[in-house]
């Protein structure tokens, strides 16, 4: 579906990041991802994100930085197109739209729920709801596929790409035919992140919807 603001895949994408996955051990890039995860506590990097309609038609464009940290807390921010910051403090997720002023705060569990994050928001048995594939290289990356054994999923199938220094891009398709993808740049492993960008507080006078309490 597509919306206004490019939050839509990224809940999808986020915890993502932050998982321990327990990966059959073959070369390729199963193998990779694994060695990913089994390596990164932390990470920050800046991103591109473009989505494309079924047709292929690019329809959103935006980038921004992101960081995360192991378990559940993640930093994401957009500087372009629109202002806007989604953080998870490792119990709720909170998704600032500085335009309208607004605050959409949703319990972690809620907003990863059965989506390609649980795959890698840290619990282990999310890995079952999923099949793995090694798809190749591709446009100079080894990709692996995830796709959902549930049928009711919303999305098709998230695809992980990794270069020569590690995760390079993401993509996800979604069950309307819509195409994020996301393309990592100067992505730093293990940084020393402040714990404090991992804490979110409304600004004063902004309007607060969901699981605030």
């Amino acid at each position: 579906m597509l919306t206004s603001r490019p939050f839509a895949s990224l809940l999808a994408i986020f915890a993502m990041l932050g998982c321990v996955l327990l990966a059959p051990a073959r070369a390729g890039s199963l193998d990779r991802f694994a060695q990913f995860l089994g390596s990164a506590q932390s990470a920050r990097a800046g991103f591109e994100q473009k989505i494309f309609d079924r047709n292929a038609k690019l329809v959103q464009e935006s980038r921004g930085s992101f960081s995360f940290q192991r378990p559940g807390r993640f930093r994401w921010t957009y500087v372009k197109p629109y202002a806007q910051l989604i953080v998870g403090d490792g119990a709720k997720v909170w998704i600032y739209d500085e335009d309208l002023q607004q605050v959409t705060v949703r319990r972690i569990d809620r907003a990863l729920g059965s989506t390609p994050a649980a795959l890698l928001s840290g619990n282990n048995e999310a890995v079952k709801a999923f099949k793995l594939s090694d798809r190749g290289v591709h446009d100079g990356l080894e990709w692996m596929d995830a796709v959902p054994r549930d049928s009711d999923a919303n999305f098709e199938r998230i695809s992980l790409g990794f270069g020569f220094s590690g995760l390079a891009a993401l993509e996800l398709r979604d069950t309307f035919g819509q195409t994020t993808v996301v393309r990592f740049t100067s992505f730093d492993l293990n940084p020393r992140l402040d714990p404090g960008s991992f804490r979110f507080a409304p600004p004063k006078g902004a309007d607060v919807i969901g699981d605030a309490k």
